[in-house]
């Protein structure tokens, strides 16, 4: 006689697998969601961007076979963003219509509670309409749609419960507060709008925030190059508040877990906050022959259309000629280009910052533009020796040039293109530590942001 207690597991495993609501997950779905486990180094997290990417795939198929008009939006979802993934252990921001949703995968519902990240309750850059729980059986290459849980009921629910998170940035949510009937899930979908679950706003002072918390981010920070070390093990929820709302900062430590840690990362950090935190110059309103407020509080100035040189030396009439010098050396600038400079002082040096851009027209991107530095004195003297002009992006330091002592170059030269969506920040700096750094650069053509 057989014991039929010692089968059970296995007859649950063979329900589950046969059962009429498991999604089969095609081979090609499964390779896709282990090149995205590729883009992740940790160990534990590249295995949960895998049963995550199994998740998105396993949910946008259990919508396409019920029904056929629903738009789907996945450019925002964090699985597909390594940086995000390597932080935010479920599928956050994945959009069916208007509606926000996240994924929360799971084995077996056995237990009478899950756990689900601290950031999907209490940032609002995460915070869905509504949470649904994939129970992912990934070794029958399927899954399940298990339940679903909306924001305006996890918000009652903890209210009357005084849920709290744990230290890990977790809460424990009971089960029985998931409904298990995702028809009813369908049907929200399909006709409840959206303004009936009430998201909360993103607050507008995160820059103001995560300003006033640069220094001590600064040095916490680095302690995360080991990808061992999880978020809430160095920072507290406020800091952490502060790093999991900005994008730059996530890919920061993204880099750094995937690289060995290098000097350049780490002198990054600090340009990284400049970007992060002050407002930026849009250059792109030099095109239609303006300088934005924030260029005119600093005394820029705008330079007029190129024209031929003469031999003068006026600021126009020595950027003229500098333009020519760089064409002569095969640098093409189109007509439509514009430039402005700013006269600087460096412990005491007068120095002169001229800015040329223009919009690249490229069949590959056509939101490409490119930032001409070039930087001298503005008493048309050879630069001071140790001098350096550095420029950075987002991402990394993309350059630090000095000055050729051979040469005694009366100007430093460099070049940067980038998408509209990307600043750049300029320092100058000498040997001893005297900086200063601009404003960050942006480009948008129109004629406001």
């Amino acid at each position: 006689m057989n014991n039929l207690s010692s089968n059970i597991p296995q007859l649950q495993l063979d329900y589950e697998i046969f059962s009429p609501a498991a999604i089969k997950l095609s081979s090609d779905q499964i390779v896709q969601a282990v090149e995205l486990s590729h883009e992740i180094f940790h160990v534990s997290r590249k295995w949960q961007t895998y049963i995550n990417g199994l998740a998105l795939f396993a949910f946008e198929e259990w919508l396409k076979e019920r029904v056929d008009n629903f738009t789907i939006k996945r450019e925002k979802c964090t699985v597909l963003q390594p940086a995000l993934a390597n932080v935010i252990p479920v599928v956050a921001n994945l959009q069916v219509g208007e509606f926000k949703i996240c994924l929360i995968p799971t084995g077996s519902l056995d237990d009478s509670e899950i756990e689900i990240p601290q950031v999907i309750v209490d940032l609002q850059e995460y915070i869905p309409h509504f949470y649904v729980l994939v129970e992912v059986l990934e070794e029958q290459s399927s899954a399940i749609i298990s339940g679903f849980l909306s924001y305006q009921e996890l918000m009652e629910n903890r209210t009357k419960t005084n849920l709290q998170p744990e230290a890990d940035w977790t809460y424990q949510l009971p089960l029985h507060w998931f409904d298990s009937d995702v028809n009813h899930l369908l049907l929200y979908l399909r006709c409840l709008a959206t303004e009936a679950i009430a998201l909360p706003a993103i607050p507008e002072n995160r820059a103001q925030i995560l300003s006033t918390m640069q220094n001590n981010l600064t040095a916490l920070l680095p302690q995360l190059q080991s990808s061992q070390r999880e978020l809430w093990e160095v920072l507290t929820w406020e800091q952490g508040t502060a790093v999991l709302t900005n994008p730059e900062l996530l890919r920061w430590i993204y880099n750094c877990q995937q690289q060995t840690p290098n000097f350049a990362l780490t002198s990054n950090l600090k340009d990284l906050f400049k970007l992060c935190t002050q407002p930026a110059l849009n250059v792109g309103r030099w095109l239609w022959d303006e300088l934005d407020e924030l260029a005119q509080e600093l005394s820029w100035t705008l330079l007029p259309s190129f024209t031929p040189a003469v031999a003068m030396r006026s600021p126009t009439e020595e950027f003229e000629e500098i333009i020519h010098q760089l064409q002569h050396r095969g640098l093409e600038i189109p007509s439509q280009a514009r430039g402005a400079y700013q006269d600087l002082l460096l412990a005491g040096i007068p120095l002169r910052l001229y800015a040329v851009t223009w919009h690249l027209l490229s069949e590959s991107d056509s939101h490409l533009w490119t930032l001409l530095l070039v930087l001298g004195t503005t008493s048309q003297n050879t630069l001071p020796s140790h001098l350096k002009l550095r420029v950075s992006d987002q991402t990394s330091v993309l350059l630090e040039q000095g000055i050729n002592q051979e040469q005694g170059d009366s100007y430093l030269f460099t070049r940067v293109v980038g998408n509209w969506d990307e600043k750049f920040l300029v320092s100058v700096s000498l040997m001893d530590g005297v900086e200063i750094s601009l404003l960050p650069f942006t480009f948008y053509p129109g004629q406001s942001l």
